[in-house]
C-alpha cells in the first residue's frame, strides 16, 4: 500500500545521493514533497518588451537574426550573444555561464526567451530558453540548492503527485470546507504546482494556509489534551516547610508578581496531572527565582529536577547561582555540557542515575542518550525559544512523568501566542524587583559616535566597565556594517594601555568564550567588543554601559535583550543605540527602544513594524516552520483555524466521528502523533 509517509527513496530516479540532498531541503517523504511549495511563479505568457517597464521579467518570442558569439572570460565564466528580432525591434539577447546553450541558438531559428529587461540598453539577460516546455504560461520557482536544481524538484513533484495523487483524501472535515469555502486537497496541490491562473493558485494557496494552521492547531491541542491526562506519578508532594524556610534566607523580598506566579507554579506541581507552563518575564524580572522554588519544591519531594540552559556559559551561571541559593540545604547539583571532560561525564552519570543528583544544570548535553535519571520530576528550560519543540520533548521523556517550566526573557505578543505555546499555561511576571532603576537609553547618529565614546571614557573612569555591541565578526563587502575585529582594533586604539579590550564572537570555541567572560567577570579587561553572543549571558553586575552599532540591524526585542545585560547593578545603567536607519520605519523602531523599558510593548511594536519575520532578531527554535502561512499577516486565518480545532477535540471520541477520520489519520501519519 502506497502512503503519503512513504520516503522519497521509492520514486523513480532517486538514489541514496539524491535522498541525502532532498532531506536537506526538509524533503523526507512523499508528503513533505507534495508540500514543497513554489516561492513564487514567473510568467511566461508572452509580451512585448516595447511595452514592458525597465528591469521587468518577461517572456518573447522572437527571430535569431545573426549566429551567436560565446566569450570565455575569468575561470569558468562566459557569455553567450546574440540578436533577436521581435515585431520590427532587435534586442541583443546574453546569457551568463550557460555556454550549452549555444547549441540551441542557430541564425533564422524562432526562440521563446524568458529574462530581464533593460530598457536603457535594449537588452533581455536571458534566464532560460523555454520552447517546447511552454505549455504552461506560469512557471513555479521552487527554494533549491546545489545538489537539488529546480528542474529535479519540479519532475519529482510531478511524478510523486501523478503517482500519489489518489492518496490526496480530503482532510478538512466536509463541514469545514463548505463553511469556508476551501478547496480539495488534490485540487489544492494541484493549483498550487501546476496552475492554470493566478487566480486559481491563489484559491489553493487559500485552502493551503487554512490547513497548515489547521492541522498545526489539531496537534496543539492533542498535545493539551495529552498534558492534561491524570497522571499520579506527576503529582509533587512537596515540603511546605522547606520552601518557607528558604523564601525568609532570600536577602530580598519576592515582588507580588513572582509571588503570584510562584503560587501558579505549585498549585500545578501538586496536581496529578503533568505540569507545562511557560514563565515570560521581562529582563531582570527574576525568573531564576522562581525557577529556584518550583526546583527546590521538587528535591523536596525526593525527586529529581533539571535545567537546560542553550550556552554552556549559561548553564554555569545558572549552577554557580543555584548553588549560592541552595548553600545549606544539601542540594546536590551536577553541571553537564558539551564541555564536560570525558572522565568528569563517567563520574557524573551514575550518580544521576542513581539519584544522588538532586539538580542537573546542563545545555542539550540533558538529554543525550546514555544520561538517565532516577526520577526526574521537573524539567525547566531557559530561554525556551533557543530550543525546539522536540527538544524540549526530548528532555521531558527523560522521565516518566515530569513537569515542564519553560522561561523567557522574549516577551512575545499575544498574535503569536496561539502558533508559539498553544499547548502550554502562561504564567507572567510584569514587575521589576524594588530600588532597580530603568537603563537609560538613547538614540544617536553615527556622525555623533566621537560624544558616545567620550561618554564610555567617563563610566570607565568612574570604575564602571562597558560592552560595545556589533552585528558582523569581519568586513563584509555586501553589507556596509560596522564589525566587531575593526572595532576591537579602533577601541584599542582609544583606551589601552589604561583600559583593557576584549573581543567576544560567535565563531570562537566554547571554552574561549567562557574564558573571555570570565576575564570581563573578574574585571581583567573593562571594554566588551562583541556581536550578539552575549545576548543570553553572564550576569556583570559591574557593567552599566552598552553600546551598540548599526542598531537599526537589530530587532527590537534582541535590542531589549541585549540592553538587559548592563543594569544588573546599583549604578545607573546606560544604553546608546548608533543607527543611521534609511526610512521612516527604522526611525520609528529606534525611538521605540528609546523610549520604553517594557519588553512586551517592544516586541508588539517589532511585530507591527516588521512582520513575524524576525521577533527576536532570530530565527526561533521554537517557532513553526509554516511552509506558506504567516501567523501575523493571516492573523484572521490562523484564528479562525484555532477556533474549529478547539471545537474539534471538545468532542468526546472526535477522532470516531466519519467525517474526521481521514483528518485523524493524516495526523498520524505526517504529524507523529501517538493517540495512545
Amino acid at each position: 500500500m502506497t502512503s503519503l509517509g512513504d520516503s522519497v527513496a521509492v520514486l523513480k530516479g532517486v538514489g541514496a545521493k539524491r535522498v541525502v540532498a532532498l532531506n536537506k531541503l526538509g524533503i523526507n517523504t512523499i508528503n513533505d514533497l507534495l508540500t514543497y511549495f513554489p516561492r513564487r511563479y514567473d510568467d511566461l505568457s508572452i509580451k512585448d518588451p516595447s511595452k514592458a517597464i525597465d528591469g521587468q521579467k518577461v517572456t518573447v518570442r522572437g527571430l535569431v537574426i545573426a549566429e551567436p558569439m560565446l566569450t570565455y572570460f575569468g575561470r569558468k565564466k562566459s557569455r553567450l550573444i546574440f540578436r533577436l528580432k521581435i515585431h520590427d525591434n532587435i534586442y541583443t539577447v546574453s546569457f551568463f555561464n550557460q555556454p550549452w546553450l549555444k547549441k540551441e541558438v542557430h541564425p533564422n531559428d524562432e526562440l521563446i526567451i524568458f529574462g530581464t529587461y533593460n530598457r536603457g540598453r535594449n537588452q533581455i539577460q536571458g534566464m532560460k530558453i523555454l520552447n517546447n516546455q511552454h505549455a504552461n504560461s506560469f512557471d513555479s520557482i521552487y527554494p533549491a540548492s546545489k545538489e537539488v536544481k529546480q528542474t529535479t524538484i519540479k519532475s519529482l513533484i510531478k511524478l510523486a503527485f501523478q503517482t500519489y495523487r489518489h492518496q490526496l483524501v480530503d482532510i478538512i472535515p466536509e463541514s469545514l470546507r463548505a463553511k469556508y469555502r476551501l478547496e480539495s486537497f488534490s485540487n489544492t496541490i494541484k493549483n498550487i504546482h501546476f496552475p492554470e491562473s493566478p487566480q486559481a493558485a491563489q484559491r489553493a494557496f487559500r485552502t493551503a494556509k487554512f490547513m497548515e494552521f489547521f492541522l498545526f492547531a489539531m496537534k496543539v491541542q492533542i498535545l493539551k489534551e495529552t498534558h492534561r491526562r491524570t497522571d499520579d506519578h506527576a503529582k509533587i508532594e512537596y515540603q511546605k516547610g522547606t520552601l518557607t524556610a528558604f523564601r525568609e534566607k532570600l536577602p530580598f523580598k519576592l515582588t507580588d508578581a513572582q509571588q503570584k506566579v510562584i503560587g501558579e507554579i505549585l498549585r500545578d506541581l501538586a496536581r496529578p496531572i503533568q505540569m507545562n507552563r511557560l514563565l515570560q518575564g521581562d529582563v531582570g524580572s527574576g525568573k531564576t527565582v522562581v525557577a529556584a522554588m518550583a526546583i527546590l519544591a521538587t528535591i523536596s519531594a525526593h525527586k529529581q529536577a533539571a535545567i537546560m540552559a542553550p550556552t554552556e556559559i549559561l548553564a554555569e551561571q545558572h549552577a554557580n547561582n543555584f548553588a549560592k541559593m541552595f548553600a545549606g540545604l544539601n542540594v546536590n547539583i551536577a553541571l553537564l555540557t558539551g564541555d564536560t571532560s570525558a572522565a568528569a561525564r563517567r563520574a557524573m552519570l551514575p550518580s544521576i542515575q542513581s539519584g544522588e543528583v538532586d539538580l542537573v544544570v546542563g545545555t542539550h548535553a540533558l538529554f543525550q542518550e546514555d544520561v538517565r535519571y532516577a526520577e526526574l520530576g521537573l524539567a525547566v528550560i531557559d530561554e525556551q525559544h533557543r530550543f525546539g519543540v522536540n527538544q524540549r520533548q526530548a528532555l521531558r521523556k527523560k522521565g516518566t512523568s515530569t513537569n515542564m517550566l519553560a522561561m523567557t526573557a522574549t516577551p512575545i505578543p499575544r498574535t503569536l501566542a496561539i502558533t508559539m505555546y498553544g499547548d502550554m499555561d502562561v504564567s507572567i511576571i510584569n514587575q521589576l524587583p524594588t530600588g532597580r532603576k530603568p537603563i537609560k537609553t538613547t538614540w544617536i547618529t553615527s556622525s555623533r559616535t566621537n560624544t558616545a565614546i567620550r561618554f564610555l571614557k567617563n563610566q570607565l573612569d568612574s570604575g564602571n566597565q562597558v560592552y560595545v555591541v556589533t552585528p558582523l565578526i569581519e568586513e563584509s563587502e555586501a553589507v556596509d556594517m560596522k564589525n566587531a575585529v575593526a572595532i576591537f582594533e579602533r577601541f584599542k586604539a582609544i583606551f589601552e594601555p589604561q583600559f583593557k579590550v576584549g573581543l567576544l564572537h560567535g565563531q570562537m570555541s566554547n571554552q574561549e568564550k567562557d574564558d573571555t567572560m570570565k576575564h570581563f567577570k573578574n574585571n581583567d579587561f573593562q571594554v566588551l567588543v562583541a556581536t550578539t553572543v552575549i545576548e543570553v549571558g553572564v550576569d556583570v553586575a559591574n557593567a552599566n554601559t552598552m553600546l551598540i552599532f548599526d542598531a537599526d540591524h537589530f530587532g527590537l526585542a534582541q535590542l531589549h535583550q541585549l540592553r538587559g545585560r548592563v543594569g544588573r547593578g546599583s549604578t545607573q545603567a546606560y544604553c546608546i543605540l548608533v543607527a543611521d536607519p534609511k526610512n521612516d520605519i527604522g526611525k520609528e523602531r529606534m525611538k521605540a527602544v528609546a523610549g520604553s523599558t517594557n519588553g512586551f510593548f517592544l516586541s508588539q511594536k517589532d511585530l507591527e513594524l516588521r512582520g513575524q519575520g524576525d521577533i527576536t532578531g532570530q530565527k526561533q527554535s521554537g517557532m513553526p516552520d509554516f511552509k506558506v502561512a504567516d501567523p501575523v499577516g493571516d492573523l484572521n486565518i490562523l484564528t479562525v483555524a484555532n477556533q474549529e480545532a478547539q471545537k474539534i477535540t471538545a468532542e468526546n471520541h472526535w477522532k470516531n466521528k466519519p467525517e474526521n477520520v481521514q483528518l485523524a489519520k493524516y495526523l498520524q501519519i505526517t504529524q507523529t502523533i501517538n493517540y495512545d
